[in-house]
């Protein structure tokens, strides 16, 4: 989980999101109940994408048990989260309706996470290019 996220760092299909700023993971009933969050608040009005997927498998074994004999059984799935990845996307509704639901959303994951529009992740990026490429970056 070290370094920033590469890939799904952008927003995509709706127009407001939810930005992880700590690594972490996040299991499969959190995203869930975060998604369950958004579209009771939304009342089935615009859309919802869910940008994160919980492959990676987490095994334990029971408590009080002996070391040896072999792997523990499966617990619980996980999603693998960076800082910067995109967590949800909402779209095709006003903005102090999206941004109250992805904050009601953000109160069921365990990671620190930012509400941001289209708008500014991608001026976000763009400052960044321009940095990189040694041009200076003028903010009005």
């Amino acid at each position: 989980m070290a370094g920033k996220a590469l890939r799904g760092n952008t927003i995509t299909q709706g127009e407001f999101g939810i930005v992880a700023m700590e690594p972490a993971w996040v299991k499969s009933n959190q995203i869930e109940a975060a998604r369950v969050a958004i579209n009771r608040y939304l009342r089935r009005e615009g859309k919802v994408w869910i940008k994160i997927f919980p492959d990676k498998p987490v095994t334990a074994k029971p408590a009080e048990t002996r070391m040896g004999s072999g792997k523990g059984s499966l617990e619980y799935w996980v999603a693998v989260v960076k800082p910067g990845r995109v967590l949800f996307e909402v779209g095709a509704v006003s903005e102090e309706k999206a941004r109250e639901a992805l904050r009601l959303a953000t109160h069921k994951l365990p990671l620190k996470c930012k509400i941001v529009s289209k708008a500014d992740l991608d001026a976000d990026v763009n400052g960044a290019a321009k940095k990189a490429e040694g041009g200076s970056v003028s903010e009005n």
